[in-house]
């Protein structure tokens, strides 16, 4: 077998695995608050570096500590997911209320936001990770690799997704701001929709 094949295997599965839907959800929402593709791309490198950083740190605690794993904690973990699109889609409206009716404009939010959205994400999708990691490769280190490897997947995918997302609100693109405001009240909305349901799937079972 190619020895390059396990690398372009865990770099395609990091590059999908950033367009699930709670990942593309908050994404977008974040870089609605962007005018230009190139802030909102940064946003996709910031998040796709807090999801590998908790994902690797997760891993350290399991891989190296040979601790059980039991998947069951990591539903919690998932609701977190639910609680902070909640949290990002409802706080949006709210300033986008408060904006309209103070007449001002805000500064756009630094890019520890989706630093620590790409956290959140990161550490409520160790668990199946994990697993499946465990299961497939032996040694500790390999899993590593895989997983720095994944991470590297994930914050290319993750540039891709928040530069398409970013063209609708880009002021170079879309000259209507009216539009944008729209466009940001439905990725909200959406945002807060997807998050009650994630919540509602991991907390009552």
């Amino acid at each position: 077998m190619n020895a390059a094949f396990p690398v372009v295997v865990a770099l395609v599965a990091g590059f999908a695995h950033a367009f699930e839907a709670d990942h593309l959800v908050a994404v977008s929402n974040i870089v609605t608050r962007r005018t230009t593709a190139r802030a909102a791309i940064k946003d996709g490198v910031f998040w796709g570096l807090g999801h590998t950083s908790t994902i690797l740190l997760v891993a350290l605690v399991f891989l190296l500590g040979r601790l059980v794993l039991h998947l069951g904690t990591f539903r919690y973990l998932e609701a977190s997911v639910g609680l902070m699109l909640v949290g990002l889609g409802g706080g949006r409206l709210w300033k986008m209320r408060h904006l309209r009716i103070a007449g001002h404009a805000h500064a756009e939010p630094a890019f520890s936001l989706a630093y620590g959205v790409g956290m959140v994400h990161g550490l409520a999708g160790s668990g199946a990770l994990l697993l499946s990691v465990l299961t497939q490769i032996k040694s500790s280190w390999d899993g590593i690799r895989y997983l720095l490897i994944f991470g590297a997947g994930s914050v290319a995918g993750m540039m891709v997704a928040a530069g398409i997302f970013s063209l609708p609100f880009s002021v170079a693109i879309l000259q209507s701001s009216g539009l944008r405001t729209a466009l940001s009240v439905v990725s909200s909305v959406l945002c807060v929709g997807l998050g009650l349901k994630v919540l509602y799937q991991n907390l009552t079972v």
